[in-house]
């Protein structure tokens, strides 16, 4: 217990599995956490007459399970193991703790997602800008990033880390949770001088052995990258004693290159995750869902973080273009590549768990018949028609052939799991091994052999060697010879018509056999360790094969789904316009009948930069927004689009506002997120923006969310000038038409039969009069009397309105005036002709001086206004 407790005050944030023989075991809280987490039964220890300590355990052969369950529930745990053989140790079993499982450090197959990287971040505010510091230690990928604060959110959603490092006490340390970004993840507190710049530059330098990390492209200017990335490094390096050889070289990642995708358009466009939150890259009802098609856990990981930073230089992006077409123009190749790539395993977490010597016989195995379809992919990828990335990729190449050819022939056919079970070293491979196990298994050839050389030595023809479990290898004279026996014979049994003797060199040769599998065992896991070493030192050239192999994957991904659902190539330039013909939702068709899903044309320019769509619920206004969203950013992720022609200008943001949700935990309402994220777009988009509206100003009254839809929609056209696409149930912002420029009204086409709608799901010009909110009702099954009662309230209120209108002779009139600039902020709303003209008893009222009206009068006036009220 004294050992326990030296040890657990050196993890007192983890929980503590302490290893006694076959059991790990917790004690004090941890055992009740444990309990409580894990339904394990909580007893009790007696400490030496002291009161009784709590206790809980788990079996060592089932601790993966425990493992898993504990982590998943965010909590950290200390794996304690017993560094010496029992047998031989001399009191106190010596312990240490070897590694600590947290949520964003860990290497079981259970808790890893082979479709994305699993990263634990550290981050680093000074000042305006943010130090983020991401690390995979399954994949040793290593990445630092240096933005603007305003960006780090969307930086920190591109790693979607499991934990996250800040400083402890830091003005941006959050309370309570992760920070923007990262809102799952477990948060750990670190002191702030281990962020310190300098400190974290000798850090890296020696980890790295290199004399200076300028050649690493980390000069003054990424110190709080710097100062994020040491804190990461000290902190892993408590996580795993063992070292951390696996760790690529730091990459600082130029963000000016690539998109940053907020909050808001990753789950509005429902990128990597539906709006259901489902995550499987696999599973329909997410853009991932439906262009990850690759082959190998490299690609997959490669394809989200493609997807997660779109590229925003016209060159880089037509270069990806290329490859794409190359794969789709030649079908037979690009399947010849994908059947190459089916069976290469995961290569870079293979070859981590190697470099760190954790791999099984059975994992580096793996690895090596990997390794061996590399050439097939080689050959494949080398007979297709092109340049440019892919012939970049392939000058690169490297098969490690002499690695794969190494492990395989040092590895049986089917390595074991874990030494000990069944051979795992080939036979031919070590003369000691191949000793022992001839000593294990041809036991009766060296009986013949050592019964033939004592005949010869002795001249007894009748002499004998056997074996009982008693006496062990013996040599039997009968009493006849027993004369002849030599002096070195030593008696072990005397039977009725014989002796049994044994011989030094027969007691040796008892003992090699006796021992024999275990010193079998014994060989086998140095020959093991030593190839498992020698394969970790080529670390950085089975990185470099697996982003080879990564980048066809995914190239071969896109075309795939590019060929096999009717994508083009889209048209990249840096200009404004952004045209489509016959575009389509790659989603929404994919969960569709084919030929079922109807696509529109949309065309976006200087000139007419603002459209407003309108329509009824279930027309599809929000299918057409999400599609226009999402066809720039596949293009610029180097995907083909889904429509019959594709012209767009590339995009600096992509900024979405659909739906509608609350914060509770922030005490935000409905209406403050939606005004919160509309704020967000108006501070941070620019010209070369999209920005897609859905039903801003819906949370307030009718004439407040009008209002504020309005100024939105002048700000983004007269301020921003960028693409915008504001879809709305207020029929009075079509007027916008009338007074801006570049505003222009689209709506989505419904068809009235027999009372009766038909949503035909195609997009003409002009505003719609009506959003047939009642019949969705209908269609969602209210009841009847609910609809028949919602209709004639509707006939009431839109009579009243028409003889509003009427009453002012059937024509709005109004100042129309055509400008850039938005209005002046005190103009009435009835001059800007949000809701018709002027009612008569409102003019009436204007003519009225109050003060100079006697009671009669009023009352007199108020009477007759009533009456004119009622006739209107």
């Amino acid at each position: 217990m004294e050992q326990y407790r030296e040890i657990k005050s050196r993890h007192q944030n983890a929980i503590l599995l302490f290893r006694m023989g076959d059991f790990y075991e917790m004690f004090y809280d941890d055992a009740e956490v444990a309990s409580r987490h894990l339904g394990l039964t909580l007893t009790a220890r007696n400490n030496g007459g002291a009161a009784e300590v709590p206790l809980a355990g788990v079996p060592v052969k089932a601790v993966q399970d425990y493992l898993r369950r504990l982590v998943q529930q965010g909590f950290r745990v200390a794996i304690c193991e017993q560094v010496e053989d029992p047998r031989l140790a001399k009191g106190i079993v010596r312990r240490e703790v070897v590694e600590t499982v947290t949520p964003g450090v860990t290497w079981s197959d259970d808790l890893l997602d082979g479709s994305r990287h699993n990263y634990i971040c550290a981050v680093h505010r000074a000042g305006d800008m943010v130090g983020v510091a991401a690390a995979d230690v399954s994949t040793g990928a290593f990445h630092l990033a240096r933005v603007r604060l305003r960006d780090a959110d969307a930086v920190m959603a591109r790693y979607a880390p499991r934990e996250v490092l800040m400083a402890a006490g830091a003005s941006d340390a959050p309370s309570g949770g992760a920070p923007p970004g990262a809102e799952s993840a477990l948060v750990t507190e670190r002191d702030a001088w281990e962020f310190d710049d300098a400190m974290a530059r000798d850090e890296l330098a020696r980890h790295f052995a290199v004399h200076s990390l300028d050649g690493l492209g980390l000069d003054a200017d990424a110190a709080p990258a710097v100062g994020a990335a040491g804190a990461l490094l000290r902190y892993l390096k408590e996580l795993q004693p063992g070292g951390l050889p696996q760790l690529s070289r730091p990459t600082l990642e130029s963000l000016d290159g690539s998109m940053p995708l907020d909050e808001m358009t990753r789950r509005n466009l429902e990128l990597v995750e539906s709006l259901r939150g489902e995550t499987d890259a696999k599973a329909a009802g997410t853009l991932i869902g439906v262009l990850d098609r690759t082959q190998t856990p490299m690609g997959a990981r490669l394809l989200r973080r493609w997807m997660l930073a779109p590229l925003l230089d016209v060159g880089a992006i037509g270069a990806r273009h290329d490859a794409v077409a190359a794969m789709v123009a030649d079908v037979a190749t690009r399947a010849t590549l994908r059947d190459a790539l089916d069976g290469v395993r995961d290569l870079e977490r293979l070859a981590g768990k190697t470099a760190s010597g954790r791999a099984t016989p059975r994992e580096l195995g793996a690895l090596a018949d990997s390794l061996q379809r590399l050439p097939a992919v080689h050959r494949a990828a080398q007979a297709l028609d092109a340049g440019g990335v892919l012939a970049s990729t392939l000058g690169t190449w490297d098969a490690c052939e002499d690695i794969a050819g190494d492990i395989a022939g040092t590895l049986v056919d089917r390595p074991p799991i874990a030494i000990g079970e069944e051979a795992t070293i080939r036979d031919g491979v070590d003369t000691a091994l191949d000793e022992l196990r001839a000593l294990r298994t041809g036991g009766k050839d060296a009986i013949a052999r050592i019964q033939a050389e004592e005949r010869t030595r002795t001249g007894i023809t009748s002499l004998k060697v056997g074996f009982n479990r008693v006496f062990g290898y013996y040599i039997e004279v009968t009493h006849a010879n027993r004369h002849l026996v030599p002096d070195d014979y030593q008696r072990r049994q005397t039977l009725s018509g014989a002796e049994r003797f044994v011989t030094p060199a027969l007691k040796e040769y008892e003992e090699k056999v006796l021992t024999a599998t275990e010193r079998i065992d014994v060989r086998e896991r140095e020959l093991f360790e030593q190839l498992r070493s020698r394969t970790g030192a080529s670390i950085r050239r089975l990185q470099a094969a697996a982003a080879c192999v990564a980048e066809l994957d995914v190239f071969a991904s896109l075309a795939e789904v590019a060929d096999r659902d009717g994508y083009v190539r889209p048209e990249m330039h840096d200009d404004f316009a952004y045209e489509v013909t016959a575009g389509r939702h790659p989603v929404v068709e994919r969960m569709m009948p084919r030929e079922s899903f109807i696509p529109n044309d949309v065309r976006i320019t200087a000139e007419e930069r603002v459209l407003i769509l309108t329509g009824p619920n279930m027309a599809g206004k929000s299918t057409i927004l999400r599609m226009i969203g999402l066809l720039p950013l596949m293009a610029q992720i180097g995907s083909f689009v889904p429509a019959a022609r594709a012209r767009l200008g590339v995009v600096d943001r992509v900024f979405t506002r659909v739906g509608a949700s609350d914060n509770l935990v922030r005490g935000q309402s409905t209406f403050m997120v939606e005004m919160a994220e509309t704020s967000a777009i108006l501070h941070h988009a620019t010209s070369r923006s999209l920005v897609l509206l859905d039903e801003i100003g819906r949370g307030t009254s009718t004439y407040d969310g009008v209002a504020i839809a309005w100024a939105v929609s002048e700000h983004l056209h007269d301020r921003t000038a960028c693409k915008t696409v504001f879809a709305t149930h207020y029929h009075e912002l079509t007027q916008l038409a009338d007074e801006l420029d570049g505003v222009r009204n689209f709506n989505v086409a419904v068809r009235e039969v027999d009372d009766r709608v038909l949503f035909l799901h195609r997009l003409q010009p002009g505003g719609a009069d009506r959003s047939y909110g009642i019949e969705v009702g209908r269609l969602a099954g209210l009841p009847s009397e609910v609809v028949t009662r919602a209709r004639a309230v509707l006939a009431l209120l839109e009579g009243d309105h028409l003889a509003r209108e009427l009453s002012n002779g059937g024509n709005v009139r109004r100042e129309t005036r055509r400008r850039t600039s938005p209005p002046d902020a005190a103009t009435p709303l009835d001059q800007l002709g949000l809701f018709g003209g002027v009612h008569p008893v409102v003019e009436a009222l204007r003519t009225v001086d109050p003060d100079r009206l006697t009671p009669m009068d009023a009352l007199q006036l108020l009477a007759r206004l009533h009456d004119d009220a009622r006739r209107s």
